[in-house]
């Protein structure tokens, strides 16, 4: 990364990091939703429709929806801005897990379209794991910060 670019990140992060500390001194302190959130929950339903359809050996319905997870939408700017910031020094394996789910989504889309039953189990079991690898990594430590739970 440029020295350009890490200043910008880092004022980036100053500005937000300061935002969301007066937001909480004046009171505003209701954990809401953050927008990747929904965007997870969306994930996860897709992952439901591709194990249904696996299950009938829908192939073309698994490669249809496999795309939705390979680009998937992402957080607004300022909210990015804020889970990396939270992240810190992680932000690397959080980008890598993100990105070893993209490839594995566009895996299966391929060998669905082929309709290679095997491949398409195989290549959902890849899927399933990075997604499960970032969520070990991550999920408890966003719920905590973003959230307030335990």
């Amino acid at each position: 990364m440029k020295t350009e670019n890490i200043f910008t990140v880092i004022t980036a992060g100053v500005l937000l990091a300061s935002i969301y500390s007066h937001a909480w001194a004046d009171g505003d302190t209701e954990a809401k939703p953050l927008e990747l959130h929904r965007i997870m929950q969306e994930l996860g339903k897709n992952m439901q429709t591709i194990t249904d359809a696996i299950s009938r050996e829908d192939w073309a319905l698994v490669a249809k929806i496999t795309p939705r997870i390979a680009e998937h939408p992402k957080p607004p700017v300022i909210e990015k801005m804020r889970i990396l910031t939270f992240i810190g020094t992680d932000v690397g394996t959080f980008e890598s897990h993100d990105e070893t789910t993209h490839q594995a989504a566009r895996a299966l889309e391929q060998v669905a379209a082929r309709n290679d039953g095997q491949g398409v189990i195989a290549a959902f079991a890849n899927l399933q794991s990075s997604c499960l690898a970032c969520h070990q990594s991550f999920r408890k430590s966003f719920v905590e910060h973003f959230y307030g739970q335990r």
